[in-house]
């Protein structure tokens, strides 16, 4: 057992199928695929190639599309903008401002002044609505005497057996017990 091969015994010999139809390929055809030097290595480099760039192409399509809405989507916000300045800027200009040379200049400062001011009013406005909210929340309620009691044990027992954390298994223990009643005791309360 396992002393012969499972092999054939010559290592170059082919086998020949004949068909029952004869088969006829012209010369052309036979020169031209011994001709080739393409093989399924290369068409498959080929192919590869020619998917990354295909896939390249559609990336900066998407690129060039998505770079676009930016860019209208900044001209929308600088319109926008250009119109709030101009109205602030012809109701911040006095007759003596508009004829002085230094009138634009005064008169950009007083809007970036107007806008500053526009941004802490909603940012204050922001923060008082936020301020409410945190307000109305219910507060946390203190921890029981009892389960403070019994974590302070726990704490002060690990700090002293800090390589022998099973030696406070009473702790723990009394811990759970503490943490079991104030658990019941706040499902008697949501329950009711």
């Amino acid at each position: 057992m396992g002393s012969s091969t499972s092999k054939p015994s010559s290592p170059n010999s082919r086998h020949v199928f004949t068909s029952e139809t004869p088969v006829r390929f012209s010369q052309e055809l036979v020169d031209s695929l011994q001709a080739s030097n393409e093989t399924n290595s290369t068409r498959e480099k080929a192919l590869e190639l020619h998917i990354q760039s295909r896939v390249t192409e559609e990336l900066e399509r998407i690129q060039a599309r998505e770079n676009q809405i930016l860019k209208d989507l900044e001209d929308k916000i600088s319109s926008a903008e250009d119109s709030t300045t101009s109205t602030s800027n012809t109701q911040a200009l006095t007759p003596d401002q508009s004829k002085s040379p230094g009138g634009k200049d005064s008169s950009a400062k007083a809007a970036g002044d107007k806008l500053r001011d526009l941004g802490r009013e909603s940012i204050q406005r922001d923060i008082n609505e936020l301020k409410q909210k945190l307000e109305g929340r219910k507060k946390l309620e203190e921890l029981d005497k009892g389960v403070e009691k019994a974590k302070e044990e726990v704490v002060a027992c690990l700090v002293v057996n800090d390589r022998r954390p099973l030696n406070c298994w009473k702790e723990v223990e009394a811990f759970r017990r503490e943490v079991g009643r104030l658990e019941k005791s706040f499902v008697d309360r949501v329950v009711r």
